[in-house]
């Protein structure tokens, strides 16, 4: 297995990507320092562009990936090579490089210009955020063979995701206002990965006091051991059940 993913790694190395997007990493990272000397500022507006941009960019590449490398995997599945290796070694290289060229090119200029705990915690869920949505390309790539359609669906998820299910949470509130909704909030926050690192988030920069009494309830709640330990929990399951969803169809795949 470690063979082949050191040759899925050498292929995208090959590919430029890796370069092209850490460098873009880097200007942005660089862009914003110079922009403002408040670390808690920077990691705000890190923050938001990173939750737009990083989930997209795995989506896209890893749905390219899969099926730029079709013929090679095509191929491995003709040798004596066990299918979860296959799998595993290109859904981790994609990872691997995702998660590189964030933490290079966001990691080089706190090196220089200074960061915190919410910098390092935005370089986590970063991280946990190109893998997830590495997961669902996969998963929406191994369901179709039709490589636009597999795009589609995985700009659709990240769509969704990042923008349509914050409406319909901020509708559910509005409908329900005169009811106490702070669990209910805290449950729908669970069930969308990129809302869960965005509190995360904002609950390091210690501005959950803008969020009014919801705000307070997750300060409260997550500056408990048992609420880390549950988002961590959530996180972590958003990392492995696509991953998973996927590999089980790929073992049954007829290629």
């Amino acid at each position: 297995m470690f063979k082949l993913l050191k040759y899925a790694l050498y292929d995208i190395v090959k590919s430029r990507f890796a370069l092209l997007y850490t460098l873009f990493m880097v200007l942005v990272a660089i862009s914003i320092y110079q922009v403002s000397d408040d670390l808690g500022k920077v990691s705000l507006s890190l923050m938001n562009i990173m939750i737009m941009i990083v989930p997209l960019i795995a989506a896209v590449f890893a749905t390219t990936h899969f099926f730029n490398n079709l013929e090679f995997i095509e191929l491995m599945l003709a040798q004596p090579v066990k299918r979860i290796h296959v799998f595993l070694s290109q859904l981790l290289a994609v990872i691997l490089m995702l998660s590189l060229a964030l933490i290079v090119g966001f990691g080089l200029p706190m090196l220089l210009w200074g960061a915190d705990s919410s910098l390092i915690t935005l370089l986590i869920v970063g991280v946990v955020l190109s893998a997830v949505f590495a997961g669902f390309a996969f998963l929406a790539s191994v369901y179709t063979r039709d490589k636009a359609k597999a795009i589609g669906i995985s700009l659709s998820l990240w769509i969704y995701f990042s923008l349509v299910y914050d409406g319909l949470v901020l509708y559910i509130i509005y409908s329900f206002a005169d009811y106490p909704l702070e669990k209910a909030t805290l449950a729908l926050m669970m069930l969308n990965p990129v809302d869960l690192g965005r509190v995360l988030m904002l609950m390091q920069l210690d501005i959950s006091a803008l969020m009014g009494y919801t705000g307070a309830f997750f300060q409260q709640f997550f500056s408990e051991f048992m609420g880390v330990a549950l988002a961590g929990g959530m996180l972590l399951l958003w990392v492995l059940l696509p991953g998973l969803l996927a590999m089980m169809k790929f073992k049954k795949r007829d290629f």
